[in-house]
C-alpha cells in the first residue's frame, strides 16, 4: 500500500487582491528586512525576524483580507517584542576574547547609540513613523495601540533623543 502526500507549493493567493504569498514576498521582504533592521540593529537577528514574521503570515494567508502589507508588519513588531520578553541565554563566559569587529562605516553609529537607549516600544514608534514613513494611524494599527499612544510615544522618544549625550554637537553646553 502506498501513500501519496499533498505539498503545499506556497503559492497561495489571497482571493480579493489576487496576490500571492510568493509575489508578495518577492516584492516587500527587502523593506520588511529594513524595518527588522532598524528594530534590532543587527542583520542576523533582522533576517530570523523577517523570516519568522513571513511563517506567521503564510499560515495566515487565506485569511489576509485586503492589503498584507500592514498586517504582515504588525507580525513582525508584535514578533519583535515578544523576543525582547523572552529571557536570553546566548551568551556564555570564555576564556578568550573573540576578535574586535569593525563597524560599519556608512551607518550613523551615534544615532544607533541613542536609539537603542530607547525602550523598545518608543524605538518601535520612532522607526514605523519616521524611518518607514508611517502615518500615526498606521503606526498605532500596527503597534495594537491608540494614535494617542502613538503621539505620546513619539513626543517622549524624541525628547530623549534631544538630549541624550551621543547626538549632542560640539561645544553644545548641554
Amino acid at each position: 500500500m502506498t501513500t501519496t502526500s499533498v505539498v503545499d507549493s506556497g503559492d497561495r493567493v489571497d482571493p480579493e487582491t489576487g496576490a500571492s504569498f510568493d509575489e508578495f514576498v518577492a516584492a516587500r521582504s527587502r523593506a520588511l528586512l529594513r524595518t527588522a533592521y532598524l528594530l534590532t540593529h543587527d542583520h542576523a537577528l533582522a533576517e530570523d525576524l523577517v523570516q519568522t514574521a513571513l511563517t506567521k503570515a503564510w499560515f495566515a494567508w487565506k485569511r489576509i483580507h485586503g492589503e498584507p502589507e500592514p498586517y504582515v508588519r504588525k507580525i513582525l513588531v508584535n514578533t519583535y517584542a515578544s523576543w525582547w520578553r523572552r529571557k536570553w541565554n546566548g551568551e556564555q563566559p570564555t576564556e578568550n576574547l573573540p576578535e574586535d569587529t569593525v563597524e560599519d562605516a556608512g551607518e550613523p553609529t551615534d544615532l544607533w547609540t541613542a536609539m537603542e537607549r530607547l525602550p523598545r516600544r518608543m524605538r518601535a514608534v520612532v522607526v514605523l513613523r519616521y524611518f518607514e514613513d508611517l502615518t500615526e494611524v498606521q503606526t498605532a494599527e500596527v503597534l495594537g495601540c491608540s494614535v494617542g499612544t502613538v503621539k505620546s510615544q513619539a513626543s517622549k522618544a524624541l525628547a530623549k533623543l534631544r538630549i541624550d549625550p551621543a547626538l549632542a554637537q560640539e561645544g553644545d553646553p548641554r
